[in-house]
């Protein structure tokens, strides 16, 4: 067994920890039996506190960011569970052909692969406007980055090592946020730069820059395990 592939059998029990010591703090936290119900709270209080126009924005990483933390854990889970379960199967490496398709789709590739990365990193740096954000810009740039493999020439685009450290770094980012405002004496997540004017492109605190985490991540995961899945497929049981 490789480095790589044992490094990665410690995946499962590291986050199965980690996931087990959230629910721990969060029952210990909330007594059993008495949830605290405060969504129309926040929608009262939303007007200008977070500085976001966009009312999910400020509730999905405002007052829930630690859900979106959570839910950032379950696309990890799923997409390093596919990996292991491929890692574990005799598996034969194809290339992928669009013959059908011909040269027009590989030249339409070419032209939509810029644009689609613009237009992905425009949602996620204006999800704080308009509705959209860091999932919806994410699985946009990862089907940008996709595309150049269903036309056969993706190989060299997506770097595997490149990937895992963009992925790793945009969740670090995500959490750093969060311990700067611990550090400044406020909760876990909460916003703590000038709110700005609202409207502003520059606004809303820290909720831009933990939906560009949250963007990066979700189109990293996603395009490494589209390709992944594309490259790699079970080879066929020789019959005996």
């Amino acid at each position: 067994m490789s480095r790589e592939h044992r490094s990665m059998a410690w995946t499962p029990l590291l986050f199965s920890g980690g996931l087990a010591f959230m629910l721990f703090s969060l029952f210990m936290a909330v007594p059993f039996g008495e949830p605290l119900m405060r969504v129309g709270g926040m929608i009262q209080q939303t007007d200008g506190e977070l500085g976001a126009a966009n009312l999910v924005t400020a509730v999905v990483l405002g007052y829930r960011a630690l859900d979106t933390l959570g839910e950032l854990a379950i696309l990890f889970a799923a997409s390093t569970s596919v990996g292991l379960i491929l890692t574990g199967v005799k598996q034969r490496t194809v290339s992928v052909e669009c013959e059908e398709l011909g040269e027009l789709f590989e030249q339409a590739s070419t032209l939509l692969l810029p644009l689609l990365i613009m237009v992905g990193f425009y949602i996620i740096t204006h999800g704080h406007l308009t509705p959209g954000g860091g999932f919806q810009g994410g699985v946009i740039i990862a089907v940008a980055l996709f595309l150049p493999t269903l036309a056969g020439r993706g190989a060299a685009l997506l770097n595997h090592r490149l990937i895992q450290q963009v992925e790793g770094g945009a969740g670090a980012l995500f959490i750093l946020l969060g311990v700067a405002a611990l550090l400044q004496g406020e909760s876990f997540l909460q916003p703590w730069l000038p709110v700005g004017e609202i409207g502003a492109l520059f606004s809303a605190g820290t909720l831009p820059l933990l939906y560009l985490a949250v963007g990066i991540k979700v189109g990293a995961e996603l395009a490494a395990l589209l390709t992944h899945l594309s490259t790699n497929v079970p080879s066929p049981e020789v019959p005996r």
